[in-house]
């Protein structure tokens, strides 16, 4: 067995990283993307969808300190806290705030292009507009946890009290 099979066997499973329920965590960024077709109600719903799995995230990491074996005075409380709450920001701004503002920006440029392209219906010009959102998805994920990564790594966690 290699070192890397190793490490994965290792590694504890995580529900909300290594299941189909970690795509629930992408519900704004659809929602984002169909924004021309749907009515807003829906649009905000992706991103009560998307929230809602930030902090179930948030909550089950704070759970799995809280079940390790304690620490002596307040430090149990100061773990459970601080890796809750790592979760919460690292998540919402990676899955949440950041892809977002991303995929509504993505979309209101291929809007305004394909608006001004001329002998686009506007039919195709909506659809399009979805493409351009659903298509971009993929290529943004990676680049913004990175930058969270680097952002969480260089200011909160960088802070004596925030071992994590």
């Amino acid at each position: 067995m290699t070192k890397i099979t190793e490490d994965k066997k290792a590694k504890e499973y995580d529900v909300f990283k290594d299941s189909l329920f970690r795509y629930l965590g992408y519900a704004n960024e659809v929602g984002e993307a169909f924004r021309v077709l749907v009515p807003v109600s829906v649009v905000k719903l992706s991103y009560v969808v998307a929230s809602g799995y930030v902090v179930a995230d948030s909550f089950d990491k704070g759970f799995k300190v809280w079940k390790k074996p304690a620490a002596a005075g307040g430090e149990r409380y100061k773990k459970v806290a601080v890796a809750a709450t790592d979760t919460l920001i690292w998540q919402g701004l990676a899955s949440v705030a950041i892809p977002g503002f991303t995929i509504n920006r993505i979309c209101w440029l291929s809007r305004l292009a394909l608006g001004r392209a001329p002998g686009v219906p506007p039919a195709l010009q909506k659809w399009g507009v979805v493409a351009a959102g659903l298509g971009s998805i993929p290529f943004i994920v990676s680049p913004i946890d990175r930058g969270v990564d680097f952002f969480m790594d260089s200011t909160l966690r960088r802070l004596s009290f925030w071992d994590h």
